[in-house]
């Protein structure tokens, strides 16, 4: 009768054949070799057995994000061509006698004549209180520039269109800005006028009461033209960035074998014979 303390029914136990085998260690290239892993590659894990793809950087290593000098710099020129023109337009079409000072450069089309805009872009608030209108317009433009400043800090190099755009908008902002801290109404002298806006001011007329039927734009300056095209680069931005968001990725490389450990052979026990 076999002692139940080698091997009792329910709990299988190496016999004396095969411990040797068991324990033997195995043969040289029983384990196959891996794959020889390429520069930049990381090893398989074992829980899954799949190489851990790298995170790839969103822009080329030789490239550099856009600076805040570049930044400052675009934002500057546009400021002072703002302000050196408003300067021009005040001392060349000042209105001087009974007649207003005019330039016409385009007949019927496009000329500079000096106007004072208390209010917004078409007037708006310039029939309020100083006390409201001066309050809203500078809150505006200080929340305006702390945002185009944090934007422009997170840029990336592919965002070419909000490079120029955030400082262009900021340029402007800052000139109109300067008029109403100065003057407290914002200098315009751009005037122009076309057989679409009137048809246009018709068509807002159906639908506004009270709106003026004309056929001048509302006169604009240097600032204005800046915040424009900034305006329209940073929608520029908008639509490239959407339809660039998903790019196809690259192929994987092919994933190399795991090495594969050979089990030991365990027999099964014998069987226990009844007591004679």
């Amino acid at each position: 009768m076999t002692d139940p303390q080698d091997s009792t029914p329910g709990q299988p136990g190496l016999s004396a054949d095969a411990a040797p085998e068991a324990l033997a260690p195995a043969e040289p290239g029983a384990f196959p070799e891996p794959a020889p892993l390429s520069a930049g590659e990381a090893p398989p894990t074992l829980a899954t057995g799949v190489a851990p793809v790298a995170k790839a950087p969103s822009w080329a290593p030789n490239e550099s994000r856009p600076t805040f000098r570049f930044f400052g710099i675009v934002a500057a020129v546009s400021l002072v061509l703002d302000v050196s023109s408003k300067a021009w337009a005040e001392i060349r079409l000042y209105p001087r006698g009974a007649g207003q000072e005019s330039i016409e450069l385009i007949k019927d089309h496009l000329g500079f004549t000096l106007a004072y805009n208390p209010g917004g872009a078409w007037g708006l608030f310039q029939h309020h209180s100083e006390y409201i209108r001066r309050p809203f317009f500078l809150l505006v433009s200080l929340l305006a520039i702390a945002f185009i400043i944090n934007l422009y800090g997170r840029l990336t190099p592919q965002q070419h269109a909000l490079k120029w755009g955030l400082p262009l908008v900021l340029g402007g902002a800052l000139g109109n800005l300067s008029d109403r801290i100065v003057r407290s109404n914002v200098i315009d002298f751009i005037d122009y006028q076309a057989k679409w806006i009137e048809s246009m001011n018709r068509l807002v007329a159906k639908v506004v009461k009270g709106w003026t039927i004309t056929d001048h734009w509302p006169t604009f300056n240097v600032a204005d033209i800046a915040i424009c095209v900034g305006v329209g680069l940073m929608a520029v931005d908008m639509f490239t960035s959407r339809r660039g968001a998903s790019p196809s990725l690259p192929p994987r490389a092919p994933m190399a074998p795991l090495p594969v450990v050979p089990v030991a052979s365990v027999s099964a026990p014998e069987p226990l014979k009844p007591d004679a």
